[in-house]
């Protein structure tokens, strides 16, 4: 398996498009993945109770036995808390975009994103569809033109693609996949459009083990800003389009398959991270040997999404409280007295490392040394709980000024 440029066309079959309908200011904000093999789906959505229009039409799509088809997107406005009109424009975009496409409505995902409780300017966007299918293609720079049209207050396009074979047959998969997300970006789904395309040859429940699996390990394990978003869906298509022997079972291939997915999942999920409303640097937070997997997440999604360790690392201030106090209140159960807390950052290809904590006590430190490190656009902390033999990773971003900048104008 190894990682390679590309997006949501990586994938044999799946063309992408991306333009300008009007919805926003002179910026891209329509976009539509699409693959005429027909395709099984996985998908995760939003934990939030105040479900937007799309959707819960995703979550009704994705059981309807139908084959999929692709996912049209657009940007500016969430199309969230409209009753029966937000349902019926939903469906009215779909359709539009499937009349073009000579599918049905219910063959097509939706997702929007944007400002939550507007109504989506329906003639605008009727008016594109049209346009938007006559721009699809299978280029990169197709991929990259819908990676542009879902963003919001996201800095720059979100991409990641992998590829790994089918050794017995010989046959190269490719995954590839986009996201957008910036602000409430909460763990449990963050507030993001995501859509990966794959052109393996799988069964649809398999696909959603996978799907489910994979978004526990990366995309629930980020946060910003501790808001939780009413539009997060994630889709995966597989379109089998690579002419594999159809998995059935879990095997070396599928096992393969779940790593491909789980990479591009993981790399989406940092650049989110990173990509935070206003935010400067990403931090990475590893949890070792606590007592189950289950603490390990609460205790790394705790420091991450500290208010406190998020601006202790905007000032770069080493301030070790902070983090002992995150995980402190987390729920896991641990010894305090035996917390080790080391700050790690990479350097061209070295490895520089500061302990803080030794056996729950704050060390002697070079306080210049540890502000160089957390001045870094990348911070790694690492917290060994010596509980047991347990881990996991979370990723968050520092709070910045500008972070209330942003949301203080959102509308404007």
């Amino acid at each position: 398996m190894r990682k390679i440029s590309g997006g949501v066309t990586t994938a044999r079959g799946f063309k992408a498009a991306g333009i300008y309908a009007g919805i926003r200011k002179a910026k891209k904000d329509i976009a539509l993945v699409y693959s005429e093999a027909p395709c099984v789906a996985g998908g995760t959505f939003t934990t939030n109770l105040v479900k937007a229009a799309p959707v819960v039409w995703c979550q009704d799509i994705l059981k309807n036995g139908q084959p999929k088809h692709g996912m049209i997107f657009n940007s500016g406005i969430a199309n969230a808390c409209l009753g029966e009109q937000g349902v019926k424009d939903n469906y009215e975009f779909a359709a539009a975009a499937a009349k073009e496409l000579n599918i049905e409505p219910e063959q097509l995902f939706v997702g929007s994103t944007g400002i939550i409780g507007q109504p989506l300017p329906m003639d605008a966007i009727k008016k594109g569809v049209p346009s938007l299918v006559a721009a699809l293609g299978e280029t990169e720079a197709c991929a990259l033109a819908a990676a542009e049209a879902i963003m919001t207050t996201d800095t720059k396009p979100k991409q990641a693609a992998a590829t790994f074979t089918i050794e017995d047959e010989d046959i190269e998969i490719y995954v590839g996949g986009m996201s957008k997300g910036s602000g409430m970006i909460h763990p449990n789904m963050a507030t993001m459009l995501s859509v990966v395309t794959t052109d393996i040859n799988i069964d649809e429940g398999l696909l959603q083990e996978a799907v489910s699996k994979v978004v526990s390990e990366t995309f629930n394990m980020i946060s910003v800003d501790r808001d939780t978003s009413t539009n997060d869906t994630f889709i995966v298509l597989a379109n089998g389009m690579a002419g594999n022997e159809k998995i059935v079972k879990k095997n070396k291939d599928y096992d393969n398959f779940e790593t491909a997915l789980k990479v591009v999942c993981k790399s989406l999920a940092k650049k989110m991270a990173a990509d935070g409303e206003g935010a400067t640097k990403l931090i990475e937070c590893k949890v070792r040997n606590a007592k189950t997997k289950e603490e390990a997440i609460l205790l790394s999604k705790s420091v991450v999404s500290s208010n406190l360790v998020k601006a202790m690392f905007f000032g770069a201030d080493a301030n070790v409280g902070r983090i002992l106090c995150a995980i402190g209140y987390s729920g896991a159960e641990f010894d305090p007295d035996k917390v080790d807390v080391f700050l790690e950052v990479k350097s061209n290809t070295e490895e520089e490392k500061l302990q803080l904590v030794k056996d729950g006590m704050p060390l002697k430190y070079s306080e210049e040394f540890a502000t160089e490190m957390m001045s870094q656009k990348e911070v790694t902390i690492k917290i060994d709980v010596k509980a047991g033999y347990e881990k996991a990773t979370a990723w968050g971003c520092d709070l910045t000024y500008d972070y209330v900048k942003i949301n203080g104008d959102y509308r404007s």
